[in-house]
């Protein structure tokens, strides 16, 4: 095991057990393989809320709600979340894991494309969570930055595909180049946005951590 897997295993080592609740639907989209946000970044995220007290959050890939559950759990309780979610299997099941955790009125799910639905949205999100097709973050960038607040915080999940981001593209899979390029101007745009002050953290598959600048 690499040095990098170890610290990792550690730090997960250390974490605390959530609600029952939180922890079943983990469990069960762990068994089921879904893809979900994994414990260092889960403890990275409740941290950040905790100091950003958001009132209003836009997660862009619902899944089946683990994050919004999660993410609602750190938060004051008159926030409110609202989630986009296009794969229609995992829909109802978000919907009823909102009824087990009784997170009915605080979560709202839009069904639908996500750069549809995030440009028919108005008003502004003190926190956006980007963690959906990674192929898109570049398309959806545009909307964020719009949609987030002076000050708000943009967090994008899984940026450095597994470490395959520091290769070229000719040394990444074929049927992969098109994201490895995408991404990684992603990660420029980020990095170079007037908009934006970003820091990218090795953390779990990577996240870049964007602040939006205040309008002089």
């Amino acid at each position: 095991m690499e040095t990098g897997e170890r610290i990792a295993s550690y730090i997960r080592s250390l974490e605390t057990p959530e609600k029952e609740i939180i922890e079943k639907i983990e469990k069960e989209a762990l068994d089921a393989y879904v893809p979900i946000i994994r414990k260092e970044t889960q403890s990275f995220l409740k941290v950040l809320l905790m100091m950003k007290k958001p009132l209003s959050i836009l997660e862009i890939g619902t899944a089946v709600g683990f994050s919004a559950i999660l993410m609602s759990e750190y938060i004051p309780e008159d926030a409110k979340i609202t989630t986009i979610e296009n794969y229609e299997k995992r829909i109802p099941a978000a919907r009823e894991n909102f009824r087990r955790a009784g997170k009915e009125e605080q979560i709202t799910l839009i069904e639908g494309d996500a750069l549809k639905v995030m440009k028919s949205l108005e008003g502004f999100y003190d926190f956006i969570f980007m963690d959906a097709a990674k192929g898109q973050y570049i398309h959806y960038l545009p909307e964020a930055v719009r949609l987030l607040s002076e000050e708000g915080v943009l967090v994008s999940d899984n940026v450095l595909q597994g470490g395959d981001i520091i290769e070229s593209r000719f040394a990444v899979e074929r049927r992969n180049r098109t994201i490895h390029s995408r991404m990684r101007e992603y990660l420029y745009e980020l990095t170079h946005h007037d908009k934006l002050q970003t820091s990218i953290l090795p953390l779990g598959d990577g996240i870049a951590l964007s602040v939006r600048v205040s309008d002089k």
